[in-house]
């Protein structure tokens, strides 16, 4: 499937929701953010939001630092 992750059209064969994403690209969920289609998706619902062809998604992650 095609979508467009942080402005780059990645394409992710297996993805059929937020968390097959974040699944994807190995990411820890407790530091992201994700954005899809203009809306944050809340952490509890990557398993249920289902991800549709060129869909936008923004992942935010955090870093820590001072």
């Amino acid at each position: 499937m095609e979508l467009i992750i942080n402005g780059q059209i990645k394409h992710l064969h297996a993805a059929k929701t937020i968390a097959d994403v974040v699944n994807h690209f190995g990411l820890n969920e407790k530091i992201i953010v994700i954005e899809h289609n203009l809306e944050i998706v809340p952490r509890e619902k990557y398993e249920e939001m289902k991800v549709s062809p060129r869909d936008k998604i923004e992942i935010v992650h955090f870093v820590g630092g001072g």
